[in-house]
Order: structure tokens, then sequence, then C-alpha cells
């Protein structure tokens, strides 16, 4: 999708420095793919914090390995 936006020059050089993106559409997509993971990633953390994991009452860390190791 092509885009106009008006973006601070610093910010940008700062993006293409960090990311080292060939060029500002790769750097700029490599920024907002993080940023998007790391949201992801906080909300998930909210809603286990919210609503912590239970485990079943006859769950086994063992029983998991084995089963996995098939």
């Amino acid at each position: 999708m092509k885009v106009t936006a008006l973006i601070q020059d610093d910010l940008i050089k700062d993006v293409k420095k960090l990311t080292d993106g060939k060029n500002l559409t790769e750097s700029l997509t490599i920024a907002l793919r993080e940023w998007v993971a790391q949201q992801k990633i906080k909300r998930l953390n909210t809603k286990i914090a919210k609503t912590p994991l239970t485990f079943h009452r006859n769950f086994s860390a063992e029983k998991i390995r084995s089963i996995n190791r098939k």
C-alpha cells in the first residue's frame, strides 16, 4: 500500500539506523512489525494477569514431554 506521511527526519534516521533496512520502506516495515508484535505481547500479558493460566488437576510436565517426544 502506498502511503504519504509526515514523519520527523530524526525519527526516520533512527528507524533506518536501528533496523538496518535496505531502504526506508523496509526499515519502516521492520519497525512496524516489531511494534505490532510488542503490542500483542503486552495485550496477552494483560489478559493473563487478569485471568491467570490454570492447569488440570493431573497435569504433569513429564507426561507432556513424553507425548511431545512421540
